[in-house]
């Protein structure tokens, strides 16, 4: 959403000019960076700002108690975690699908709030695996949670990786600058003019009767507007993270040549899939799971990911569907494949076969019943 605003475009080009001019201050992107996402939110949204200040000193307090504490520290844990999911989690989806109404909260309450939430329970499992180590002071904290660049869509950052940028200087040379502006220019390019013409020719087929062909496009074509959006947005982070001086994972890795569904999710919206993979595996099996225990644990990732999307019948149907292939993969071992091992043909046509797979099932992102259930029965409609 900032990435649409202009005002805040140079809201973070200024910020990033004040961080360039003061990198002889040792922390100046410590102090500076909590300033500007306080006084960025407070300008989007008072109501924002105040939610998202009480909300992250509530959640430092009790990442800091989990680091001290030696009394019920996984019964601390676990509470914590549940009463972001279940009181932030769960309210947002719901209030979204219109079930869950209060007068003190709007949608902009909401604002990055999915995202922000995976980051807080990342901190904990932090706090909890480290202990006093793991401890951080409230202005690191803060920045981690209020980090403008992906506040509302991600990239997922990790807060071990976080705190590391922390604590290096503010650096940023000339040939690190040339490639993060690059990078940015690319993702606004493909999110105003790419994304925006191809959803006006997608909304042009879709008024139309639908057949096998017809069907077959708009599914194609909706996967294609899906990944120059999401990866647009995840450029233009990446590259302002960078330019601020703090590393933004890449969440788009070559998915295209994905020789499975395994591998796919490795590559797609990759730190998504890295922290319900890690959180969940490092909670329900911290030994190497059998083959059989990780396709189970699979299926729950994706389902969970499913239902992260929106607490409706379509997406998880779409994360039981992700998931049943990622089982199968791993019972008949065909989750990866080593491009230097197998010939051409072989590892594009496993390719091809993940990309149709994916194909088939990317259109629930429309979360849309009506064109979803539009879509799927003009692909039998032969004549």
């Amino acid at each position: 959403m900032f990435y649409m605003n202009m005002n805040a475009i140079v809201a973070m080009a200024g910020m990033i000019a004040v961080l360039m001019l003061t990198r002889k201050w040792a922390n100046n992107k410590r102090i500076l960076m909590i300033v500007f996402s306080l006084f960025f939110l407070l300008f989007f949204s008072k109501k924002l700002c105040v939610f998202y200040t009480v909300y992250t000193l509530i959640n430092y307090g009790g990442f800091v108690y989990l680091c001290r504490t030696a009394v019920w520290r996984k019964a601390t844990f676990i509470f914590a975690i549940a009463a972001n999911v279940a009181g932030v989690f769960l309210g947002v989806r719901l209030f979204v699908m219109d079930i869950f109404h209060h007068p003190l909260f709007d949608t902009i309450i909401y604002l990055g709030l999915i995202y922000n939430v995976l980051k807080v329970i990342d901190a904990y499992y932090f706090a909890y695996f480290f202990g006093k180590e793991g401890e951080v002071p409230a202005i690191d904290y803060g920045n981690y949670i209020l980090f403008i660049p992906t506040f509302t869509s991600g990239p997922i950052l990790k807060f071990r990786d976080f705190m590391a940028d922390t604590k290096q200087p503010y650096r940023v040379d000339s040939a690190l600058f040339e490639a993060s502006v690059k990078r940015i220019i690319l993702g606004m390019f493909k999110k105003m003019v790419v994304v925006t013409w191809m959803t006006g020719i997608f909304n042009e087929v879709l008024k139309q009767d639908l057949h096998t062909h017809q069907s077959l496009f708009l599914m194609v074509w909706f996967y294609a507007i899906i990944y120059f959006d999401f990866s647009g947005y995840s450029d233009i982070a990446i590259g302002f993270g960078r330019l601020m001086g703090y590393t933004v994972p890449e969440n788009f890795k070559k998915p295209l040549l994905s020789p499975s569904m395994t591998q796919f999710w490795r590559n797609w919206h990759a730190t998504l899939g890295d922290f319900f993979r890690d959180h969940i595996f490092m909670f329900f099996s911290r030994k190497a799971p059998s083959r059989w225990v990780a396709s189970m644990l699979s299926v729950v990732i994706m389902v969970s990911i499913g239902i992260w999307h929106g607490f409706t019948w379509l997406y998880l149907f779409y994360g039981l569907y992700h998931g049943i292939i990622l089982a199968v993969e791993n019972l008949l071992k065909l989750t990866t494949v080593n491009k230097k091992k197998v010939s051409k043909t072989y590892f594009y046509m496993r390719c091809l076969i993940t990309q149709a797979l994916v194909t088939f099932s990317v259109i629930i992102y429309s979360s849309n019943y009506e064109t979803v259930f539009r879509i799927y029965k003009g692909l039998f409609h032969f004549a």
